[in-house]
């Protein structure tokens, strides 16, 4: 079922964006719809190009699970990030996925966690932050309408450093968090567990608002 998406009722800030491509989604052309410019390439195309005209870098679903070069350029991504860039890196599995080759500003590991009930209580650990109130005035209501689940392969072992900002669980079981991020340097990396990857194409305004504010969390 297709949600009518209410373009007025969505505000964006920063605008020029990276999208490393992954398994395959459609987030980026989602993300074209309400106004961000998304240049979309492969990881070894990060060589020739020069970070820090864009505003973040987002990476497809599974992007360090099926690209091999990704993982190789941890170190001009962390110039990216420790310039003042953000990082945003969607739901990776941890099947193939190790440690050494997901390299992150500081530890955490992928569960294999998710929640799949779509209608799943939602907590804000920190309400007053930035990421639930800039550009978007972010609710519980923005995650009615979420269709599938709410999300997967969540993090977990997380390093002190991160925030933990959402926490949810599926009936009788603990509550698990989808959305960390950390500051490193003048910038930020986020990874996040939601599943805008279905979210988005549905066009589901509360997941277009919260992925909004995540792509323009600065310090």
């Amino acid at each position: 079922m297709q949600i009518e998406l209410q373009k007025e009722d969505i505000k964006i800030g920063c605008k020029n964006l990276l999208y490393i491509k992954g398994a395959g989604d459609e987030v980026a052309s989602s993300l074209r719809k309400i106004g961000y410019h998304v240049e979309e390439v492969n990881a070894i195309s990060l060589h020739d190009l020069d970070l820090h005209q864009f505003d973040a870098i987002i990476t497809g679903i599974r992007a360090y699970n099926t690209d091999d070069e990704l993982a190789n350029l941890h170190q001009q991504i962390f110039k990216y990030i420790e310039e003042g860039g953000t990082y945003i890196v969607q739901y990776n599995t941890n099947s193939n996925l190790h440690p050494s080759t997901f390299k992150t500003p500081y530890p955490f590991s992928i569960s294999r966690n998710r929640v799949t009930e779509e209608v799943a209580k939602v907590n804000f650990t920190d309400p007053n932050h930035p990421i639930f109130n800039i550009p978007n005035k972010i609710n519980e209501k923005d995650f009615d309408g979420w269709v599938q689940e709410r999300g997967l392969y969540f993090a977990t072992k997380i390093d002190s450093n991160y925030t933990n900002f959402i926490l949810m669980n599926d009936k009788d079981e603990k509550p698990k968090g989808s959305l960390i991020q950390c500051n490193y340097g003048k910038g930020k990396f986020i990874y996040t567990g939601l599943s805008f990857f279905r979210q988005l194409p549905a066009g589901v305004p509360g997941a277009y608002r919260l992925f909004s504010n995540i792509i323009g969390q600065k310090n």
